[in-house]
């Protein structure tokens, strides 16, 4: 009997025009796990949503074909007669959290079942400490970090033990080492009789499923072992998702041999007695020493920072940093480390509980959060939460109109800001009706067109596919070359590697490594330590006594 069992699924939204699901057949046996990627719109997230039925019965349109769920058929069933047989974790993992503490929420499925109180207590302490959330049961979940309301609400699935897990995207606001522990969470489900369904975008974290099952366009496109399909980098990129660095390498060099882990790598490279140019390597350096030179004079300044939440909760503890014009300066660090804190400092949306901020050599303490937007522009997690405007060209204009930029200026300026981030002639559309990675790019227009100097981003790539995510980071790029000071902040290590000069981490509020991207990542140990994970080509190069930053750098130095 198998667990999933779909058929000739097809599904087209209300008021849609084109089919959102079109024929899908799909299989998955009990107490297997399987990982579904593809593109952003593939129809990944619809997909999950029949399988509980919030399609068709919350989610209208035309539905057809055939679901069955451990043998029986779904067609008569609603949401609530599956919550014991499929758990659903959602890509909006905040729109899953409604309860007043941790506790609490993971509480509410087992409650509903009616548990004995001694075995919810069990189920609530079991969930919360596979997610690394043991001492939280008491805070708000407001008061989480993105990446820990992520785990809050994995847990709160974990906790009504569904015998088929399915998550949409589930470590899409971790740290590294929060997403190796998610898979490390799927597979200690998977020895215990669940079976795992899986939504991601990383097909590094992916080699331990049973099977992975690409889609595009609606429909099953190819499946297979995890390591037939992530060796066809053509195949992962075509769909929109980031191959493993490995083979990459590995195609680009026209080598047959295509290893997928460091250890793999490092067996054949001893046997062909590859190595790192000393002479080349010695070039990066130079290159990376060069480009800090070029940087301007001081913008942000930060003093003895520190920052207490209600709670007594210190976030940032006794921070001295400063940021030049020009740099391009990626901040990382585990969930709840205070990278949003800090940032949120620097235009005054938060001020000091103690210390000083100056930005352009004045205390942002008297300055108000539209008088330091002319220098400092703030661009959110998730986009939807900054848009709000009836068309883009309303969008983009509201900062300009806001800071009282005459109104002879303000068509130029949108027209300037629509143009950076390539949206020329969406200057009548709805923002809502565009795709994330369009709403993200409406979401910095809308902060370019007041002019900044500095544009800081917070997890400018969450939920994006790869081709997203590149498009996104390769326009910052262009930005920090025309002199905009950018700052992020991301959990995706591999974009950092690829696009930051230099790297600031932080741990439980305080800076323990602050220097050049290549300076840092050299320290693996150190940032294993925080809770982050080196993306797999600086892992390897790290392991042969040096950093290499990118497949593109491997390239460039490997000695054959």
């Amino acid at each position: 009997m198998k667990a999933i069992e779909v058929n000739a699924l097809t599904f087209t939204y209300k008021d849609g025009t084109t089919k959102a699901l079109d024929g899908i057949k799909f299989a998955q046996e009990q107490g297997e796990m399987v990982v579904l990627m593809g593109h952003t719109g593939a129809g990944k997230s619809t997909f999950s949503r029949c399988l509980n039925r919030l399609i068709p019965h919350f989610h209208k349109g035309n539905y057809s074909g055939e679901i069955r769920i451990l043998g029986n058929s779904i067609r008569d069933k609603r949401v609530h007669d599956l919550v014991g047989e499929i758990g659903l974790v959602f890509q909006d993992f905040e729109s899953q959290l409604f309860s007043t503490n941790v506790e609490l929420e993971v509480a509410f499925g087992p409650e509903n079942l009616c548990l004995p109180r001694g075995e919810i207590r069990e189920r609530i302490n079991e969930a919360l400490q596979l997610v690394r959330l043991k001492g939280f049961e008491r805070r708000e979940p407001a008061s989480l970090s993105g990446g820990e309301k992520q785990r809050l609400a994995i847990a709160s699935i974990l906790a009504i033990k569904p015998k088929i897990v399915v998550m949409d995207e589930p470590t899409t606001d971790l740290d590294p080492q929060g997403k190796l522990e998610i898979f490390s969470v799927a597979r200690l489900l998977k020895s215990e009789g669940y079976t795992v369904l899986f939504i991601e975008h990383e097909a590094e974290a992916v080699l331990e499923a049973d099977k992975i099952v690409i889609m595009d366009g609606g429909r099953v496109v190819t499946e297979g072992k995890p390591h037939e399909i992530l060796r066809d980098v053509e195949l992962l990129e075509n769909h929109g998702i980031r191959p493993p660095q490995i083979a990459k390498l590995f195609q680009e060099t026209n080598e047959p041999s295509l290893p997928l882990t460091v250890e793999e790598t490092l067996k054949v490279f001893q046997k062909r007695e590859w190595k790192i140019s000393d002479e080349k390597y010695t070039a990066l350096l130079k290159k990376d020493d060069e480009l800090n030179t070029d940087y301007g004079k001081k913008i942000i300044e930060v003093k003895d920072l520190e920052y207490i939440y209600p709670g007594n909760i210190k976030a940032i503890d006794n921070i001295n940093m400063e940021i030049r014009e020009g740099e391009f300066l990626a901040i990382i660090g585990q969930n709840g480390s205070g990278k949003t804190t800090l940032v949120k400092h620097f235009n005054g949306l938060l001020k000091p509980s103690k210390g000083e901020v100056r930005v352009a050599g004045e205390d942002t303490k008297g300055k108000r959060v539209a008088e330091l937007g002319k220098i400092v522009g703030y661009v959110f997690q998730n986009p939807d939460h900054q848009i709000f405007a009836d068309t883009v060209e309303e969008e983009v204009a509201f900062g300009p109109n806001n800071l009282g930029i005459p109104r002879e200026k303000i068509s130029l300026f949108v027209e300037e800001a629509l143009k950076e981030v390539r949206l020329e002639g969406y200057e009548k559309c709805d923002p809502f009706s565009l795709i994330k990675g369009e709403r993200q790019r409406v979401a910095i227009a809308s902060i370019l067109a007041a002019r900044p100097h500095v544009l800081i981003l917070d997890e400018p790539t969450t939920g994006l596919d790869y081709r997203e995510q590149k498009s996104i980071m390769e326009l910052l790029e262009s930005l920090n070359r025309k002199g905009h000071t950018i700052i992020i902040i991301t959990h995706s290590l591999w974009v950092v590697a690829e696009y930051a000069n230099r790297v600031l981490v932080l741990h439980k509020g305080k800076i323990i490594l602050d220097d050049q991207t290549r300076k840092v990542f050299s320290q693996e140990e150190k940032l294993a330590n925080s809770f982050l994970r080196l993306p797999e080509i600086i892992r390897l190069s790290n392991r042969m006594g040096r950093t290499l930053l990118s497949v593109d750098e491997f390239k460039y130095c490997l000695k054959r």
